[in-house]
């Protein structure tokens, strides 16, 4: 019997890429400025709690804050001789609440109120002035629907490491592929993040304006804050990072207290490259007043830069302020990317419990999972992500990979495929993940009609998309069993074509010459084979090189595999 074509490099059809970026429109709604909002009452809604000490006893007559952002001012009451307070009859919005006495404060927690009359309960505790903000992660918030951080991470990231020697579950092709998928992860996230922590500026009825008309403000009044801030927002919007940075420079210089436009400049800068002072002005913003949007980027500088470390403590410390789905999927994909497996997979595992209808946390989890060796549960996670969505390819994708590298079929993985092809017949990754979850799933003597299947999708997927190397190769190795060596090398041949570089069509194409009395030529696909694995190889250990590996102190609470 030929080897099992399961080892073969998973790479998708180049016409079909994991990467799909998100929409800007998405981030001209998640970042329109001047939509300030307008208070609407709901019945009775109450944020009500205590203030501790440290030693979690009650404070008396501690002054308890509460602001809604965007709004000026703010409501201060004092708590009781129990240390409660409560604020009531609020409206919908966005809140920061903070207590303090004389040389004390409590950290500031930022509190996305929804409608309904909803209770929701705090207990602020009282440090010292300079206490870090991980002593102060002692108080108890709400339940997790209402967006709190209640599920604090047992370990700490202490340092980074060079991954010369990478560690990992399984086999070299699971290994692998984990990596692949972990560096795939990354591009599930949105293209910009939102501004819930960034004053909005009141600019309402203007974000529908046209190019031509911002343009034209512009040309009538070139030293016109909103002129220019409108046009370099506009340009940011629609990823025209050259466009806008000079407009954005150009409305700080007249109005440098503007926090969003310094926000939106910090963005340009970091878009265009220029990271240094992107991360001045994030500081000095942070400075003036901490939002969970200012330390997540201050993480994706930091990280465009160079320093992990600092970019997964930005992203905690974006979670403690904001504990969004972005903000969890940031923290968990960094710590995914530098192979902190087991860390990941607790915050994801978080994440899918505040967010159990976000298909790219379930994605993201069973990627975290995989590369742990959980395959089974990995596959249950990214079938949840399918069902959520089933026209959504991504989680076919990545469960359509995992699968290829597992070392047994896993659940559910066919059923999915097949809608996947079902849903998408002239998607040729569908075609292709689907045959091969088909083959993978065959006994030995393989059944007949089952595999006749596999040859009508795989060459369904080379029809569609001619450029699908794997699919000729898997179509070489089904021929191969059959010992149709000529059609072996046939397949074989136009896989190399397509991808040249593909070093397990030269190995299998070897091996058809050896088999069928063409010595010279096997000997020729040998050597090509070895030189392409070597070099391969040794690229995957550079990449690996680059790869600061995240050193853990704490052990998370997810159980190790086995």
């Amino acid at each position: 019997m030929p080897q099992s074509p399961f080892v073969a490099r998973i790479g998708p059809c180049r016409s079909f890429g994991l990467g799909i970026l998100a929409s800007l429109i998405a981030f001209s709604a998640s970042t329109a400025v001047g939509q300030a909002p307008s208070p609407q009452v709901t019945a009775a809604a109450t944020i009500q709690g205590r203030v501790l000490d440290s030693a979690s006893r009650p404070v008396s007559d501690a002054l308890v804050r509460l602001e809604e952002v965007g709004i000026p001012g703010s409501q201060e009451t004092k708590t009781n001789a129990a240390g409660a307070f409560a604020f009531s009859a609020l409206g919908t919005g966005d809140y920061r609440l903070h207590a303090e006495k004389p040389g004390l404060g409590s950290r500031t927690v930022a509190i996305p109120l929804l409608p309904g009359g909803e209770q929701k309960q705090f207990d602020l505790v009282l440090l010292a002035s300079g206490a870090s903000e991980a002593d102060a992660a002692g108080s108890s918030p709400a339940p997790l629907q209402a967006m709190e951080f209640a599920d604090k991470p047992t370990f700490t990231v202490a340092g980074v490491t060079d991954w010369t020697a990478a560690g990992g579950h399984g086999s070299d092709t699971s290994l692998r592929t984990s990596e692949s998928l972990a560096r795939e992860t990354l591009t599930l996230k949105p293209e910009r993040p939102g501004r819930s922590g960034v004053d909005q500026t009141n600019n309402a009825g203007k974000t529908n304006l046209s190019e031509s008309d911002r343009r034209a403000a512009l040309a009538a009044d070139p030293e016109s804050f909103e002129a220019n801030r409108q046009l370099g927002e506009f340009y940011l919007r629609a990823g025209r990072f050259g466009d806008a940075l000079p407009l954005l420079q150009a409305s700080y210089r007249i109005d440098p207290a503007n926090h969003d436009n310094e926000y939106e400049l910090a963005l340009a800068l970091k878009a265009n490259g220029n990271l240094s002072q992107s991360r001045e002005h994030v500081r000095k913003l942070l400075a003036q007043r901490e939002s969970a949007d200012l330390h997540r980027l201050a993480g994706e500088i930091s990280e465009a830069s160079g320093d992990p470390l600092a970019a997964v403590h930005e992203y905690e410390q974006a979670v403690r302020l904001d504990p969004s789905e972005q903000n969890y999927f940031e923290w968990g994909s960094e710590l995914l990317l530098h192979r902190a497996v087991l860390q990941a997979q607790e915050v994801f595992q978080n994440g899918v419990k505040a967010y159990p209808k976000s298909a790219r946390m379930l994605t993201a989890l069973g990627t975290a999972l995989f590369a742990g060796a959980h395959y089974d549960e990995a596959a249950l996670r990214l079938c949840d992500a399918s069902d959520l969505n089933p026209a959504d390819p991504e989680p076919y994708l990545f469960m359509g990979k995992i699968e290829m590298a597992a070392p047994n079929p896993l659940p559910c993985i066919d059923i999915k495929l097949a809608r996947f092809a079902g849903q998408q017949p002239d998607n040729a990754l569908a075609n292709y993940f689907y045959a091969m979850a088909i083959w993978k799933g065959q006994q030995q003597p393989a059944d007949e009609r089952a595999m006749q299947r596999v040859e009508t999708l795989l060459s369904k997927a080379v029809a569609i998309d001619s450029k699908c190397a794997d699919a000729y190769l898997q179509l070489g190795n089904l021929y191969e069993a059959r010992r149709s060596f000529e059609k072996a090398i046939g397949y074989y041949s136009k896989s190399i074509e397509t991808n040249p570089e593909l070093s397990e069509a030269h190995y299998r194409l070897a091996i058809a010459y050896d088999r069928s009395g063409q010595p010279e030529k096997a000997r020729q696909e040998f050597q090509l084979h070895e030189r392409l694995r070597k070099q391969q190889a040794d690229a995957v250990e550079r990449q690996r090189r680059e790869v600061k590996q995240f050193l853990v102190d704490g052990q998370p609470t997810y159980p190790a595999a086995h």
